[in-house]
């Protein structure tokens, strides 16, 4: 799963950012597919994103059981 982008985040709906919070690889861990010699770069950048979906996701209520359910565990 590919990190979105700083605005697709802010335009995303309660279930898409849980989906993301749940099912985005740790930050840096593309780099280790193709990307090499950019470790930092890619961690610091995806880093950023991760943190901002989390804010996204608990301005709009967090992770509930009825957001939870609708993901499931598989992606």
């Amino acid at each position: 799963m590919k990190y979105p982008t700083r605005d697709e985040v802010l335009k995303a709906s309660h279930v898409q950012l849980a989906r993301w919070y749940r099912f985005l690889p740790s930050p840096g861990m593309s780099a280790l597919e193709g990307k090499r010699g950019r470790f930092e770069e890619v961690m610091a950048q995806e880093s950023e994103i991760q943190g901002l979906i989390k804010d996204q996701l608990d301005f709009h209520g967090g992770m509930t059981t009825a957001v939870s359910k609708a993901i499931g565990w598989g992606n």
